[in-house]
């Protein structure tokens, strides 16, 4: 987990938002400062990322191999044999016809080495998973130009189009939960939306290592993720060039290949695929951020906000002029089950049933002098609503204020507002 220092909070509520957002519940618990993790955003699209590149079998050694199994010698013209067996292969693909790992590591080299303009370098540790192998396929590998190795790796699967996921996947990150230095959507022509990030593998910057991202969904549900580094691994590797070899236009045009298009229409379709939107994607939903919007007390200025479309996790950063403060909620439903764990004897219980448990204590993302200020609150129904304020307007940069600009009181009401219903 590129997240070392916070394994035992993300990595739980990571591995339940994908069984929604009931599972995540539980993992809050595991830590209190978990209750609300301000990271879900980010951690979505990570999770999607690690679970998409896992690998199976050993590496594929397939470097420097040309068509029909002639190796080509460095001091040939590589790049433009490989230029044309990608292009020959793909010309020749046509789905459902099976996309190998040949057929995909050599489009990634090409792109390497002729899309950049570049000259040969070399190309070592190299993994890849055709459409014929089951599961996603990928090519991964360790580029070296001359300025530097780089880790670059693209994998491709299936996303239901217009589900929450799918657009997740292409919005930007809020700036309170991650660092990056550039992030930017845009719509292609084709009506495929992709998101170019430009940030660090380490959220608290602990380490430079720079990790750029696009990520591509087609109106079809085809996905593809495209990761690269500024050292020969994404963690626990040298620094070894000071930018990964793409460049923001590069990974955006190389993210819109035809090729791995062709990958995905060519992976066996179970009924486990999703092709169509989810019906909670359609249904009638509450903006969590556009909700908390409406709540929050009058004459503070709000200088972030979360993605108005997101339905489980909104915040925003608010200022009274006092310095910045960040504020964050979490709706859940059918949260029943877990109430005894996470509302203990000594929990208020209202007139209705509604039960409310309070937290302050300090901050545990990293931030000097940060503290936490949560109120956790369940109706008898089991629909939850937890609230939290810090005194900065980042959870991992230092205190702007000596408390939240919002008092406990303010807080409670946020919580226990009929909106969340």
């Amino acid at each position: 987990m590129p997240d070392a220092q916070h394994s035992d909070l993300l990595d739980p509520f990571e591995e339940r938002l994908t069984a929604g957002l009931h599972d995540a519940g539980n993992a809050f618990e595991t830590d209190r400062a978990a209750l609300v993790d301000a990271g879900a955003l980010k951690g979505r699209r990570r999770l999607l990322r690690r679970r998409n590149a896992a690998v199976v079998g050993s590496a594929a050694g397939i470097a420097l191999v040309g068509v029909g199994g002639a190796l080509l010698l460095p001091s040939g013209d590589p790049a433009k044999a490989r230029g044309a067996a990608a292009t020959s292969t793909l010309a020749s693909a046509s789905a459902p016809t099976p996309v190998s790992a040949e057929t995909l590591t050599r489009t990634l080299e090409h792109e390497l080495v002729v899309g950049r303009g570049g000259t040969y370098g070399g190309f070592t540790k190299i993994e890849a998973r055709g459409t014929d192998e089951g599961l996603s396929p990928y090519v991964r590998l360790v580029f070296d130009d001359g300025k530097g190795a780089a880790a670059v790796s693209v994998t491709m699967d299936r996303i239901q189009p217009g589900s929450d996921d799918a657009r997740q996947i292409t919005t930007c990150p809020g700036k309170a939960f991650t660092h990056y230095d550039a992030c930017g959507t845009s719509r292609l022509a084709d009506g495929s939306v992709v998101m170019v990030l430009q940030g660090y593998e380490y959220p608290d910057r602990r380490v430079d290592t720079k990790w750029w991202n696009a990520e591509l969904v087609t109106p079809q549900g085809q996905h593809v993720s495209l990761n690269e580094w500024n050292a020969a691994a994404e963690k626990d590797s040298p620094i070894t060039r000071p930018q990964p070899p793409f460049s923001a236009a590069q990974l955006r045009k190389v993210a819109a290949s035809k090729i791995w298009r062709d990958a995905i229409d060519a992976m066996p379709v179970n009924s486990n695929s999703p092709t169509t939107p989810s019906s909670s994607s359609t249904g009638a939903t509450v903006s969590v951020t556009s909700t908390l919007r409406t709540l929050v007390p009058k004459g503070l200025a709000v200088s972030e906000a979360g993605d108005p479309g997101d339905t489980g996790f909104g915040y925003l950063v608010v200022d009274d002029g006092k310095g910045k403060t960040l504020v964050q909620v979490n709706v859940q439903a059918d949260m029943a089950d877990v109430e005894g764990e996470l509302f203990g004897s000594d929990a208020e219980v209202l007139a209705d049933g509604t039960k409310v448990a309070t937290h302050q204590g300090p901050g545990e993302k990293g931030g000097t002098g940060v503290v936490m200020w949560t109120v956790d609150t369940m109706r008898p129904d089991g629909s939850r609503v937890v609230v939290s304020a810090f005194n900065s307007g980042a959870q991992d940069t230092a205190a702007t204020r000596k408390s939240p600009a919002l008092t406990m009181k303010q807080l409670r009401e946020i919580a226990l507002s009929p909106k969340w219903r």
